[in-house]
């Protein structure tokens, strides 16, 4: 039986400092986080080869005294917590006392400090755990800490570490983060006696997400503000149209510390549902302030991960609040105007470039208003006669009593069930309809109506986007993501019944074996959607009833799409599932790009646009409309007035 043995000091310091100090970055992290909880206001990180060979990093700190110094440099040593009831209410980010020993332990480290009471200041010095000089200096309050040859002696750990500018990048990365985080404290990073980050710790976020990521992320960001349920939520979130092809850029920061949360990320993704493209992902930098009795950040040695005693009110905060933000603050996209001169010539800077023209051009479609005065709109039930499509759904009756069917598309009555199907007497009918009007009148009463902006289509180019011109801006429509979100939306409000048609020709699907007990399975979900399906035997179904919005030929390209999902994601919520339903009902509703629409249905669609704050990306993410000011339009023809 092998021996157990007592394991020195100096190789029990090394194992731990393994679970604290990876690689540079750690360690910056680590005496960045100590120069904050001593309130510092100015800190300046200096690095030389990504790190490895040389830290420094100076503070204005309160300073260690002389008396402390060499405690300091001991594991679990520090001044932050001193009983158990300190870690349910820990504010500080640094509590463990395990960062100096632990890069001692594997670097040579000097220390020069002083406090605002001291008259001279102490230099330190320790390699390897091993203390070497501890004498007098003379320097400013605050803390200046030199890291050299970090695992000088673990040349195993030194295989292990990248090329010292990806090494560098990660140092760059911690310390973006820290600046994020602290908007007050000016930080200065120093990387190879070249100054790359500087923020002026003017205490205003967006100003440090201008320095850190640059002018053009921060122009692509919502401020978002909300609190749920004791839980404060507090940033930025980026437009849907600015989405990214990863979780990069979502920066998530609990009491002022950054961590990696997983409900975050979920709350994020269903947000952004329905608004973002498929594969592409928001980018946020929010602050959640949490009672500290409610999240427990002794989890991981390096911090970055908390525990939450429950996370759904962390969930709903974080939700309620982005949602709040994407009604409020996502406008339509500007269309990006920047010129430059050159010479007596205005030549736009990127947008065009010089193409060999074709010796045969194709004609392109574009329908112009030629009249100078606007149109005047007439009356909604005008509008529709002799139109060949409506954009709002509405109700097709059937011969038979239906379930699904109510008075008006708009409201249904949780008393509806219970009244359908009983014998009543025409006076009591009577009496009901009565009731119903007053009540509809007294809603649309309640409901404000959002007035209509003046504007005026001016025409359609390449039969897709629709020109439109207010009073201070040009609209580019289009009109296939514009009407696919308002039948969406249609769809998915709670406040109505999905209305069926009757199919005069059943269609019938042949599917595989495993879509077939898929769709068999689930339809509950079809019926909800507005879809009557049922088995027909032989790995075939039949649809008999289908949304008012469709037509048949769309049927069965739906159920066969809609099964295959609901095959390969059995797990997911009914929720999610009618969501699918929606999203290729709405696709193959609305009216396609190539499609001829009349005048006045362009300037309905339109109408519906600008009075509705949700119509701003179809449900793939693709954004409805851009627009583009006059005043960037005369920038393009060099119009100075």
């Amino acid at each position: 039986m092998p021996k157990i043995n007592i394991l020195p000091r100096s190789l029990a310091n090394l194992i731990a400092a393994g679970e604290v100090v990876e690689r540079p970055s750690s360690v910056v992290k680590e005496l960045m986080e100590n120069s904050i909880d001593a309130g510092s206001t100015k800190i300046t990180v200096e690095i030389k080869n990504g790190g490895v060979r040389y830290i420094r990093i100076t503070d204005n700190g309160c300073g260690i005294a002389r008396e402390d110094v060499r405690a300091a440099f001991i594991s679990h040593a520090t001044s932050k917590i001193s009983v158990q009831e300190d870690l349910d209410a820990i504010f500080t980010l640094g509590f463990r006392g395990e960062a100096l020993a632990s890069v001692a332990a594997v670097a040579h480290v000097e220390m020069l400090t002083k406090t605002e009471d001291e008259e001279i200041g102490t230099k330190y010095s320790i390699s390897g755990g091993e203390e070497q000089e501890l004498t007098d200096a003379g320097c400013p309050d605050g803390t200046t800490i030199m890291i050299r040859d970090l695992f000088y002696n673990t040349p195993a750990r030194m295989k292990f570490l990248k090329k010292d500018m990806t090494e560098g990048s990660y140092v760059a990365d911690v310390v973006s983060k820290i600046a994020l985080s602290h908007p007050e404290i000016s930080i200065t990073l120093i990387k190879d006696n070249r100054r790359t980050l500087f923020t002026p710790g003017d205490g205003r976020l967006v100003t440090v997400i201008n320095e850190v990521y640059g002018k053009d992320f921060g122009l692509a960001l919502i401020e978002c503000e909300g609190e749920t349920g004791g839980i404060s939520v507090k940033g930025y979130v980026s437009k849907p149209v600015h989405s990214r092809p990863n979780r990069t850029m979502q920066h998530l920061f609990v009491n002022g510390r950054y961590v990696k949360l997983p409900v975050a990320a979920s709350a994020l993704d269903n947000a952004y549902k329905n608004q973002i493209m498929v594969g592409k992902y928001p980018a946020c930098v929010l602050f959640l302030t949490v009672n500290p009795s409610m999240v427990d950040v002794n989890v991981h040695p390096a911090k970055t991960q908390v525990r939450f005693a429950s996370e759904k009110p962390v969930y709903d905060a974080i939700y309620f609040s982005v949602i709040s933000a994407l009604q409020r603050g996502d406008t339509p996209v500007k269309i990006r105007t920047e010129v430059k001169r050159n010479d007596h010539l205005f030549v736009p800077k990127t947008e065009v470039k010089q193409v060999e023209m074709p010796v045969k051009t194709e004609k392109i479609s574009l329908s112009v208003d030629t009249s100078a005065e606007k149109k005047e709109v007439p009356p909604i039930e005008d509008m529709y006669k002799g139109i060949k499509r409506d954009f709002t759904p509405k109700p097709v009756y059937k011969p038979a009593p239906v379930v699904r069917e109510t008075p008006t598309p708009m409201f249904s009555f949780e008393d509806e069930e219970d009244v359908l199907g009983m014998c009543k007497t025409a006076e009591k009918q009577a009496e009901e309809k009565e009731e119903t009007k007053e009540e509809i009148v007294e809603i649309k009463e309640e409901k404000k109506e959002v007035p209509v902006p003046d504007f005026r289509v001016i025409g359609e180019a390449f039969n897709t986007y629709i020109l439109v011109q207010t009073k201070k801006e040009l609209l580019f429509l289009d009109k296939h993501a514009a009407h696919e979100r308002i039948i969406f939306n249609s769809l998915k409000k709670q406040d109505r019944q999905i209305y069926s048609q009757m199919l005069m020709t059943p269609v019938t699907v042949t599917l595989s074996a495993k879509d077939y007990d898929a769709v068999l399975n689930n339809l509950e979900v079809f019926r909800k959607s507005g879809y009557c399906v049922d088995d027909f035997g032989e790995g075939t179904v039949r649809v008999t009833e289908c949304p008012t919005e469709l037509s048949d030929g769309d049927v069965a390209e739906i159920v066969a799409e809609i099964a295959d999902k609901l095959a390969k994601n059995t797990s997911d919520p009914e929720p999610e599932k009618l969501d699918w339903l929606y999203h290729s009902t709405a696709c193959r509703a609305a009216i396609k790009a190539g499609d001829n629409i009349s005048h006045l249905e362009m300037e309905d669609l339109v109408k519906k646009v600008l009075t509705d704050d949700e119509v701003r990306y179809c449900p793939h993410g693709r954004p409805v409309m851009f627009s583009m000011s006059e005043y960037e339009i005369k920038k393009l023809f060099g119009r100075n007035g």
